[in-house]
């Protein structure tokens, strides 16, 4: 018998204020134009203290004052469906020294798209601040780790980026904002193939057939489709992602957003220890018989608008109450509520998953406390 594959990801981040134009169906929403940007502000307040780290991940690698000595250290410390990918791990040290992104066919060495378009690992780092301007969407070819810690690295006013049909990736420590719709051409998709892609959809982070992802300690605001296309996990109606796993761990997800904070179709979602901050519509969406488990995470609704975190798309209650969706150990706050279904004794048939262990909710303050790419990492001190 062929072993099946799964596609893993693992998403621990900061998502910032967007605005977020829904219509009838929540599965096809826009995002507006009038973005406000995070660049501005951060949710936790400077730290003067010495490092404390709250959650597993951190206490792997952040308050090691020899970070920048062993920066592939992280590769160990991904947790649930992620805990596979190690990303460049065992490769080479790549220093981005060129935040230009002139030519997609044939990039500069020392840019960004020269550096995820080598075929081997690779495990890339940046020469000083960086303010990269992608000319269209960055397509990534597999083992490799983007590591922005030490200095602030901010992907905005253009395209996005592209994980497609590709594995073992880490995308650590950077700002993604204010993200445009790129138009398509001619493209280096890998260090031998050059190709037309079409144009893009304005997503920070597009996920499409990849697996072992874990994206980390990343900021995300203002894309003009999607933070992480991911986000919407199973992106298609047509084409059942039954093998999909994910976990959503450790992430804020601010004021202002409206919903999939994740919607999913198929698969099976882990949602653990999570903040979220007044939803305008719903906070986590879904159809097509996905199973999603809510453990440990703090939902706080928002004064006058909808208070249940929960929205089944497209499905009758005869169809979705079969759905599971459970809730367990979540804290509801200010009226917010959510709709469990389906199967309460659902951990019999997942045994053996890399499932994350959820804390108490009432702790996911202090568990997502440094989310983002605010850690203000410098070379010789915890970050």
């Amino acid at each position: 018998m062929e072993a099946v594959k799964f596609r893993l990801v693992l998403v621990v981040c900061f998502v910032s204020t967007i605005i977020v134009m829904a219509d009838s169906n929540p599965f096809n929403e826009t995002i507006s134009d009038r973005r406000e940007l995070f660049r501005h502000k951060i949710r936790h307040k400077k730290h003067n203290g010495p490092c404390i780290a709250h959650n597993l991940i951190d206490k792997c690698w952040r308050c090691d004052p020899k970070w920048a000595d062993n920066r592939q250290k992280i590769a160990g410390c991904a947790q649930g469906f992620g805990h596979n990918a190690v990303g460049g791990k065992g490769g080479k040290i790549y220093v981005v020294t060129n935040p230009s992104d002139n030519d997609v066919i044939n990039p500069a060495p020392g840019t960004l798209r020269h550096a995820v378009l080598q075929h081997q690992p690779l495990w890339i780092i940046f020469s000083g601040h960086m303010h990269i301007k992608l000319q269209r969407e960055l397509l990534f070819t597999s083992d490799k780790t983007i590591d922005g810690r030490g200095f602030h690295i901010r992907i905005a006013g253009g395209a996005g980026f592209m994980l497609q049909h590709i594995r073992n990736v880490i995308i650590f420590n950077i700002k993604m904002y204010d993200i445009r719709i790129a138009k398509g051409g001619m493209i280096r998709s890998s260090h031998h193939h050059v190709g037309m892609r079409g144009a893009t959809d304005g997503d920070a982070i597009c996920i499409f057939g990849s697996s072992d992802i874990w994206i980390d300690h990343c900021s995300f605001a203002g894309s003009y489709d999607g933070l992480i296309d991911a986000l919407l996990f199973g992106a298609s109606d047509e084409k059942p992602d039954d093998n999909m796993r994910i976990t959503v761990a450790y992430n804020h997800f601010g004021k202002g957003l409206t919903q999939r904070l994740p919607a999913v179709r198929w698969g099976f979602v882990h949602v653990v220890n999570n903040d979220y901050t007044m939803w305008k519509c719903y906070a986590i969406g879904g159809g097509k018989g996905a199973t999603i488990i809510s453990q440990g995470n703090r939902y706080k609704a928002e004064h006058g608008a909808f208070k249940e975190v929960t929205h089944r798309n497209g499905a009758r209650p005869e169809e979705w109450c079969k759905w599971t969706w459970r809730s367990e150990g979540d804290l509801m706050l200010n009226g917010a509520f959510f709709v469990s279904s389906g199967n309460p004794h659902w951990a019999k048939h997942y045994k053996g998953y890399p499932l994350l262990r959820p804390e108490p909710a009432h702790r996911v303050h202090e568990l997502t406390n440094f989310a983002g790419a605010a850690l203000g990492c410098r070379v010789g001190l915890p970050c």
